[in-house]
C-alpha cells in the first residue's frame, strides 16, 4: 500500500505539526512518554475483541488473553473482591461511565442518579441515552461533592433508590468525592437499595499509589469503576477499563450465537490493539514503576504551584492532585499551551511527560502577556 506523493506530503506535514503541538500540551490529562514500537507488527492484523473477554469466541484474531490480564491488574489495584468482579477494556471512560450507569439502571430501574455540578460533561449525555432520572448536587468550592446537599436531597427523595455518580478526580479541579462519606450518609439514612459508580478516569490510574489513598475502590463501597488507559499510562489510542461487581453484570449478559460468546459489553466489535498497549505498559513499568511515575508527577505539580506563587499568580491544587488551577491567562498563552479553561480559570495537568522547564516557560509567557485575568 503506497500513497501518491502529494498524499504522503500531507501526512508528513501532519506529523511535523503533531511534533510541534505535543511539545506544548500540558492542559489535558494524557501522557506522552511512551514507546510502543514493539507492537508495530500487530498492526498487520484485524484484532477484534467482540464479546466477553472471559468467554471463548469463534473469531480467533483477538487479544482476550491480554485483556484479561489488564483488567485483572486493575481489579487488584481497585481491591475488587476475589472471584466477584468482572471487567473489560473500553473505548474510554465515557463508555465506562455509561456501562456503570447501565448496570445501575438494570439493578434499580426506579432509581435516581445523583451527580455533582463538577461532573464530566458526558455524564448528562449518558443519562440522556439511558433515560434515567437524575438530580444535580452542588459542589464545594474545591470541586468536591457537597455532602450536606446530598444528604438533604436523599432525605427528601427516600421514595426512590439512589444511584450515586462519584467523581474521583473532577475535570477541572481533580476533586475527589469520598465514597466512604457517601456510604456513611446512605447508612445514616437507612437506605439499603443503592448503587455507587466511581468515575476515576484520571485518578484511577494512580490512586492506589497515593498515601493515604482516597476512598474510591470496591472495598470502599463502589459497585462499578471507570478508569482511562490513555491518561496516566499513556496510549496512542483512547481506551479505558470498566470494572464492576460480577453479580451486577450477570443481570445483563446474553448468549450470541454469531460470535460464539456472551454479550456483556456496550459495543459489539471492540479494539483488540488497546489491550495489548495497556498490557505492554503495565508489564514494562510494573507496580514500582507506576508508583515512581505517580510520585514524579506529584513532585512536578508541587513545583508548579510554588513557581506560580513566586510569580505572584494565585495557583492551587487539591491534596495529592496532578491538576494545578490558576486564573486564566490571555488567549494566546492558553492556545499555545492548550490550557483547558472554564469560568475564568485554567489548569495544567502534571502528567508524567510534563517537565519543570515547560512550567517555567509557561509562567514566562504569562508574565510577558501581561499576567492573568483578575
Amino acid at each position: 500500500m503506497a500513497l501518491p506523493r502529494t498524499d504522503q506530503m500531507q501526512l508528513d506535514r501532519f506529523l511535523e505539526r503533531l511534533d510541534q503541538v505535543a511539545a506544548r500540551e500540558i492542559g489535558y490529562p494524557v501522557a506522552f512518554d511512551f514507546d510502543y514500537s514493539a507492537l508495530v507488527p500487530f498492526l498487520s492484523f484485524s484484532l477484534n475483541n467482540a464479546g466477553d473477554p472471559f468467554m471463548p469466541m469463534t473469531y480467533l484474531l483477538n487479544s482476550h488473553e491480554f485483556e484479561r490480564e489488564v483488567v485483572s491488574f486493575y481489579a487488584q489495584l481497585a481491591r475488587a473482591p476475589e472471584g466477584q468482579w468482572w471487567g473489560y477494556v473500553t473505548n474510554g471512560s465515557t463508555e465506562g461511565n455509561l456501562y456503570g450507569l447501565y448496570l445501575a439502571r438494570e439493578l434499580l430501574p426506579e432509581g435516581i442518579v445523583y451527580f455533582s455540578q463538577d461532573s464530566h460533561y458526558s455524564v448528562g449525555k449518558n443519562l440522556h441515552f439511558l433515560n434515567m432520572r437524575h438530580i444535580m448536587i452542588r459542589s464545594q468550592p474545591n470541586g468536591e461533592l457537597d455532602y450536606d446537599d446530598l444528604r438533604e436531597t436523599l432525605r427528601i427523595r427516600r421514595d426512590a433508590p439512589p444511584v450515586i455518580f462519584a467523581n474521583v478526580g473532577t475535570t477541572m479541579k481533580e476533586a475527589r468525592d469520598d465514597i466512604g462519606v457517601i456510604r456513611s450518609i446512605l447508612d445514616d439514612l437507612a437506605i439499603e437499595s443503592r448503587y455507587i459508580h466511581c468515575d476515576a478516569a484520571l485518578c484511577g490510574g494512580y490512586a492506589a499509589f497515593l498515601d493515604p489513598p482516597p476512598a474510591w475502590d470496591f472495598k470502599d463501597g463502589a459497585d462499578s469503576i471507570a478508569i482511562s488507559g490513555h491518561k496516566f499510562l499513556g496510549s496512542p489510542v483512547p481506551c479505558g477499563i470498566a470494572l464492576a461487581r460480577r453479580s451486577h453484570v450477570e443481570r445483563i449478559g446474553h448468549s450470541v450465537a454469531y460470535i460464539g460468546s456472551v454479550d456483556t459489553t456496550i459495543s459489539g466489535s471492540r479494539n483488540g490493539l488497546t489491550p495489548l498497549i495497556l498490557w505492554y505498559a503495565i508489564r514494562s513499568l510494573g507496580l514500582e514503576g507506576m508508583r515512581e511515575r505517580a510520585q514524579r508527577s506529584l513532585r512536578t505539580a508541587a513545583y508548579a504551584v510554588e513557581r506560580f506563587k513566586q510569580a505572584g499568580i494565585g495557583a492551587w491544587r487539591n491534596p495529592q492532585a496532578l491538576t494545578v488551577v490558576f486564573p486564566s491567562p490571555p488567549e494566546p498563552v492558553r492556545e499555545k499551551w492548550q490550557l483547558a479553561s472554564a469560568g475564568g480559570f485554567s489548569h495544567l495537568i502534571c502528567m508524567p511527560h510534563v517537565r519543570q522547564e515547560q512550567i517555567d516557560e509557561l509562567i514566562t509567557d504569562i508574565q510577558s502577556a501581561g499576567g492573568v485575568q483578575q
